[in-house]
């Protein structure tokens, strides 16, 4: 697969030269790029040793001895390397979820040898955790991968004039219209490297059906394999094959999907779910200053791993390849779903996710898409189909707000302009074009800097 630039990199460099470091695991879901960015990364040592522990014989080495001085001495004994050069090594031990007892071994490889370089990563870690008798914690550190956002799409196609307009503040006009017509090809494609770099290669999505089939029975046949039993198994089945219709939608556990299953059943499928990135679960928070605190007792948002994948299984891509604006698309809800993926992308050093915001009374209830926390405020985030729409949520949520900036994402170019409130309150609205979401912390600065 072609060697991606990826924005995690610059954290992988920082890792690898700050004191005191300690063994690195990266997560994310199956088929995000994690092996072939710490191949890539590998290319900076001296010497690197890669073992997969779906391989036995790699997977023999955290079986076969009882002390991690043992284990290194064999890993380079193997590798023809002498141990003495140690410091100016990367051991990358991927699959690792393969072995609950590698994963205790971290913490032996940060207290006994710390001059030795370790990345792990894995896909699907959560469900080996539950072996695990020792747990290294304290003595690891975590990264996260996902699919390639829009900025990493354009490297992925070396568009560099295009990267250097969208990393322009604020974005001139003259480069709206290529810009947005690039995020809807993204937003059709998805961000899945294998994709990304097929796409490119050929630039013919029909070719890319046997790729996504690919990758969705992969992860199918993956989580379902570590079900404790046929209900879960039947469970976790049902929510695979049937979120993607419920996208950016607010669901309920009981009966989803037009299932039988009780409450209890599908919660637990889904956080089972959630562990392996392929559905995220957003939940509401009623927060107007910080800390913004999820109500996890309110129905969850739900977030898919990826739009490209949705698109496939829904059969639209050919029809959406004809549509200029794809706002209207799934009723609405596609356009904020990327969004979402966009911002989440944007979590490199944490697994936090994004709050919407909610109020919700008997006589008038309002929903905000994003709530985002920005220095000491809260900002809020209408995400509008088109370049209009009804701000009703939004001018609820900045009535009650002690600050004067809210965003709006859409279709539109990018503008700064004071807003007045039904009851009269007066505040500035920053409108967003849907492909600067990945550059709103920089233009939440330049925002509220400048005004």
């Amino acid at each position: 697969m072609k060697l991606f630039e990826r924005q995690i990199g610059s954290d992988l460099l920082r890792w690898k030269t700050v004191p005191n470091r300690k063994p690195l695991i990266i997560r994310g879901a199956r088929q995000v790029g994690k092996t072939t960015l710490v191949k890539k990364f590998s290319e900076t040592y001296r010497y690197s040793i890669i073992l997969n522990l779906e391989k036995e014989s790699d997977k023999y080495f955290f079986e076969a001895f009882n002390n991690v001085s043992d284990i290194i001495e064999a890993i380079f004994l193997k590798n023809n390397i002498s141990s003495a050069n140690r410091g100016e090594t990367l051991l990358f031990i991927d699959e690792i979820q393969e072995s609950s007892r590698a994963i205790e071994f971290l913490r032996y490889f940060y207290e006994e040898i710390p001059e030795l370089h370790v990345i792990a990563a894995g896909s699907l870690i959560e469900f080996t955790l539950k072996e695990v008798k020792s747990f290294p914690v304290g003595r690891v550190e975590y990264l996260y991968l996902h699919p390639l956002n829009f900025a990493e799409f354009l490297k992925a196609g070396e568009q560099e004039n295009v990267l250097e307009q969208l990393n322009t503040i604020p974005v001139q006009k003259f480069a709206h219209n290529h810009l947005l017509e690039l995020f809807n090809r993204y937003t059709i494609v998805g961000g899945m490297p294998e994709i990304v770099a097929n796409y490119y290669e050929h630039e013919r999505i029909s070719d890319l059906t046997r790729i996504y089939e690919s990758l969705w029975g992969t992860y199918k046949d993956d989580i379902l394999k570590y079900a404790r039993n046929t209900t879960e198994q039947n469970v976790m089945k049902h929510i695979i094959n049937s979120a993607y219709l419920h996208i950016d939608q607010r669901v309920k556990f009981q009966n989803f999907g037009n299932s039988n299953y009780k409450s209890r059943e599908v919660g637990e499928s889904f956080r089972n779910l959630e562990g392996a990135k392929l559905i995220r679960l957003i939940y509401p928070s009623t927060a107007l200053d910080l800390p913004i605190q999820a109500d996890i007792k309110k129905s969850p948002r739900l977030q898919f791993l990826d739009t490209g994948i949705i698109n496939y299984l829904s059969a639209s891509q050919t029809e959406m390849l004809a549509m200029k604006d794809l706002s209207p698309f799934y009723k609405g809800s596609l356009i904020p779903h990327i969004v979402t993926q966009e911002l989440i992308s944007l979590n490199s050093t944490s697994d936090s996710k994004p709050n919407f915001w909610v109020r919700e009374k008997s006589q008038s209830s309002s929903e905000v898409d994003l709530i985002l926390p920005f220095g000491n405020k809260v900002i809020p985030i209408e995400i509008k189909s088109g370049s209009t729409g009804k701000l009703k949520s939004l001018f609820q949520f900045m009535q009650r707000s002690e600050h004067k900036y809210a965003v709006r994402m859409y279709g539109g170019e990018f503008t700064i302009h004071s807003v007045k409130s039904p009851e009269g309150k007066e505040f500035l609205l920053m409108n967003l074009p849907y492909y600067l979401t990945t550059k709103i912390f920089d233009y939440l600065d330049y925002f509220i800097s400048a005004f």
